[in-house]
């Protein structure tokens, strides 16, 4: 797996998992109500988030969800001071799917563009090549903010898979380099619960891409489906998705729950071996201490 560059920094993710925050800016987000909707409320969360040892904090001022549009001003006024004020903390993520708003976020400082519509607006590639941020391409069917009711897949890996090669390629060729590309499967986007369980369970088969692979499986409507909880009691299987996920290839896992989850992929590092413990003393003295 190659190296991933983001804005000034390399990401060397063979033997490191990068855990990326949630940040959502908006007043109705599907997980934390509007928690953190206004400005100071943001900017904690996100630094917070760092200092719980995230790798990325992705800020978010739309959600995916259907709904009215949002104004590009009203995003950007939303997003962009939430950038400036987290940027110098750690790198920095923005999930729009407006290019006008990822001119403004890079500029900002961001250093990862998120478009969970998988370059839906091809403009998104040029400005994202014209800087120096990595790409996150999520796969989803629906034009941005629409409904897209009883998705259909011949085969939901096949086609998904044959959906990212395609905006991949059309990323490169608009000139952005494949060491700052980022593909997500798009967990729940436009996908019903049996159609993400599929999609997790021959997630292997996204190696083939040869890119870095985030999962977005954070409390979503899958877990909740799958165990019959409700939204504020989906963390053991949030964990549990995404480690079945990183042991077959993932190398980013975007989420809410930070602290419990940077612990649980710090284990999986250190049980592959990529990471020392923080010390140790169980069993190292001669008078023992079990």
């Amino acid at each position: 797996m190659r190296a991933l560059r983001a804005g000034t920094r390399t990401l060397d993710l063979n033997r490191r998992i990068a855990v990326m925050a949630i940040v959502n800016r908006t007043p109705d987000s599907f997980y934390d109500r509007g928690a953190t909707y206004a400005l100071d409320a943001a900017v904690a969360a996100g630094t917070a988030a760092f200092d719980a040892g995230a790798d990325l904090v992705d800020v978010g001022g739309v959600k995916f969800a259907p709904g009215p549009p949002v104004p590009v001003e009203e995003e950007c006024a939303r997003v962009i001071p939430v950038v400036e004020a987290l940027a110098p903390h750690g790198l920095v993520s923005v999930d729009t799917f407006h290019p006008e708003v990822a001119v403004a976020a890079m500029a900002a400082g961001a250093a990862v563009i998120n478009d969970t519509t998988g370059l839906h607006d091809p403009r998104m590639a040029d400005v994202v090549a014209a800087g120096n941020a990595a790409l996150v391409i999520a796969h989803s069917l629906a034009a941005p903010r629409t409904q897209h009711p009883l998705p259909h897949y011949d085969d939901v890996v096949a086609d998904v898979l044959a959906f990212l090669r395609d905006r991949v390629a059309l990323a490169t060729a608009h000139g952005v380099p494949e060491d700052r590309i980022i593909v997500d499967p798009g967990h729940d986007l436009n996908k019903n619960t049996r159609q993400t369980l599929e999609l997790t369970r021959r997630l292997g088969e996204f190696q083939e891409l040869d890119l870095p692979l985030l999962v977005a499986l954070s409390n979503k409507d899958f877990i909740g489906e799958t165990l019959d909880r409700e939204r504020g009691d989906r963390l053991p299987g949030s964990l549990a998705a995404a480690a079945w996920c990183v042991a077959h290839g993932a190398r980013l896992v975007r989420v809410h729950n930070v602290r419990e989850t940077v612990d649980a992929m710090r284990m999986i590092e250190a049980i592959e071996g990529w990471r020392e413990p923080v010390y140790e003393l169980h069993n190292t003295r001669p008078e023992g201490n079990d």
